[in-house]
């Protein structure tokens, strides 16, 4: 089996969730594997440090032109470092879909882009699961990996080990990385507008989608929120409806939350929604559709229709 590595996200001088996530994957792949984190960056010493407790070893490509997070220069970074035929897990956000095509076309691997489950490994092939048609279908896939490969792994698929007890090492492969000039340039970040709540920090969050069906049964999903002590978030559907303002979006186009309760309300559960929800939320999810995807990740589920079950709901906890 060739080596496992994990890319690691970051910002702020702190890992993202991900990070933990990456290595259950691994470990779904592989057991037995060894698995080393990649951090990429400028002023990385902290992001190496953390990391390093949940992997045992880091290798730390740390330079300038890496300040800010460019796909273009990170692959020319890691197709200078990774051996021939390694394995490479990212996440599967916005930048590990601009990073990984482009890298398993540079290191000649296959290419395995958005997987929820690992089912072991046969020799060289790889059996992995991904999800179609907003996650209503599971596609069982076999992947030949002798080569090496390139795998994206959506957020939340793998339960995160938190234990942070590897104790790992931190190797510099800076002087590795080779020429990381780049046609891109970078000019500045615009961060997301923060509306009259900012539920990035809301501990409690109550959310809807199009299952709420008219914008004037948004009453019933606030009387719920109010009665929980919760804000009010929502899926992208209602954004583009203009129901609710953007900053109130959670998901890969919107907001990106870490709440300790998320109920989610007529969402299907789609990859770019639940990408969004980060740390691991105890989810509370309300929906008509039985199959609904949502109920794959959700802690307790309930078949319901959520005009007839939310006043209901609201009106028990006010008691």
């Amino acid at each position: 089996m060739a080596q496992i590595f994990a890319y690691i996200i970051h910002k702020d001088g702190a890992a993202d969730d991900s990070a933990l996530e990456l290595a259950a994957a691994a470990q779904a792949i592989d057991p037995s594997a060894a698995v080393t984190a990649v951090v990429a960056g400028s002023g990385i010493d902290a992001v190496c440090t953390e990391v390093a407790a949940s992997y045992k070893e880091v290798w730390k490509i740390d330079n300038a032109a890496l300040a800010y997070p460019n796909a273009e220069t990170v692959r020319k970074a890691l197709v200078n470092i990774l051996p021939k035929g390694a394995v490479i897990l990212i996440p599967h956000n916005t930048f590990g879909m601009d990073l990984a095509p482009g890298l398993s076309i540079k290191l000649d691997a296959t290419y395995v882009p958005d997987t929820v489950g690992f089912e072991g490994l046969d020799g060289s092939t790889l059996k992995a699961v991904r999800q179609e048609f907003s996650g209503m279908v599971s596609t069982h896939v076999s992947a030949d990996i002798s080569g090496g490969a390139v795998i994206t792994v959506r957020g939340g698929a793998f339960q995160a080990d938190e234990s942070k007890s590897a104790g790992g090492s931190v190797t510099d492969k800076s002087g590795d990385a080779g020429d990381l000039s780049s046609k891109r340039r970078f000019l500045e970040v615009v961060e997301a507008e923060v509306g009259d709540v900012d539920i990035t920090k809301s501990e409690v969050l109550v959310s809807v989608g199009r299952g709420i069906e008219d914008q004037d049964n948004l009453e019933i999903v606030n009387d719920l929120a109010k009665a929980m002590g919760a804000d009010v978030s929502c899926s992208r559907p209602i954004v583009d409806a203009k129901w609710l303002e953007k900053s109130r979006q959670v998901g890969t186009s919107g907001q990106t939350v870490s709440p300790k309760v998320y109920m989610a309300c007529g969402i299907s559960g789609s990859f770019q929604h639940m990408g969004g929800i980060k740390g691991s939320p105890f989810i509370v999810a309300i929906n008509k559709n039985a199959k609904a995807p949502i109920f794959q990740l959700a802690d307790v589920g309930i078949v319901a229709d959520i005009l007839e079950f939310l006043p209901e709901l609201a009106a028990a906890i006010e008691g």
